[in-house]
């Protein structure tokens, strides 16, 4: 089915009605992976023709993707990648682990946007980033779409990379399934439990009984305030 390419529209409007003149494009992957951090790009293209076939990742083939990837690295004005690990995500949650490795990101670009186009409906950057969230924002916004292929290439390559790093880690086939839920992924927890590189805080290991007893339990600002008597907070 053919797709409509990506435009400069929410960036042109950005900069029409807030005079934002840097203004950055930022996606993740790794949201819902039981292993593996996750992973934000944060990319600033201005208004150039971008590459030929730039689209939202997941509408890309993986060696199509490999082969863009590059190309969008030289091309965009300046990018810059920040992760969550699995430790914080299971600290923090998911939504504070999100914005912990988008402002990582943002803060690696070499200036500070003025403005940032966000996928989704969800702002999970808040104050002081001035933010337009925009859903499918990965298949209709240029800077975002780039920030997509190059985040996802680059945590494919990592999660590649670590389930060759040991011997420990072949039968999770991280370099096959990235992290996520697979058939393969499942029974090698099932047969030698999480690792090092798990979410353990995640609901996976409902299903295990040989391994329920590592899940970590994380206490919301709402249930700490309730337990120690003190005022409601808000919860990540």
């Amino acid at each position: 089915m053919p797709y409509e390419p990506p435009t400069h529209t929410v960036e042109r409007s950005l900069r029409a009605t807030t005079g934002a003149r840097t203004v950055a494009g930022v996606d993740e992957v790794g949201r819902g992976a039981w292993a593996g951090p996750v992973t934000v790009c944060a990319a600033v293209t201005g208004l150039r023709r971008p590459p030929e076939g730039l689209t939202d990742s997941k509408l890309l083939t993986p060696r199509r993707r490999a082969e863009l990837a590059p190309v969008l690295e030289s091309w965009v004005t300046a990018h810059a990648l920040g992760d969550a690990s699995p430790q914080e995500i299971d600290d923090l949650g998911m939504t504070a682990a999100l914005r912990l490795a988008a402002v990582r990101a943002l803060d690696g670009l070499p200036v500070r946007p003025d403005a940032v186009i966000l996928d989704g409906k969800h702002d999970y950057l808040g104050a002081p980033w001035k933010v337009r969230t925009v859903i499918k924002g990965d298949q209709s916004c240029i800077a975002v779409a780039a920030a997509s292929v190059i985040a996802k290439v680059h945590r494919d390559r990592m999660m590649a990379e670590l389930g060759a790093a040991s011997d420990d880690y072949t039968d999770f086939a991280f370099g096959a399934n990235a992290g996520y839920p697979s058939p393969v992924h499942r029974a090698a927890l099932e047969e030698r439990g999480p690792t090092a590189h798990h979410r353990l805080s995640w609901a996976y290991l409902d299903a295990l009984p040989r391994w329920q007893h590592l899940k970590k339990v994380r206490f919301s600002a709402e249930a700490a305030a309730l337990e120690s008597g003190g005022q409601l907070g808000f919860e990540f």
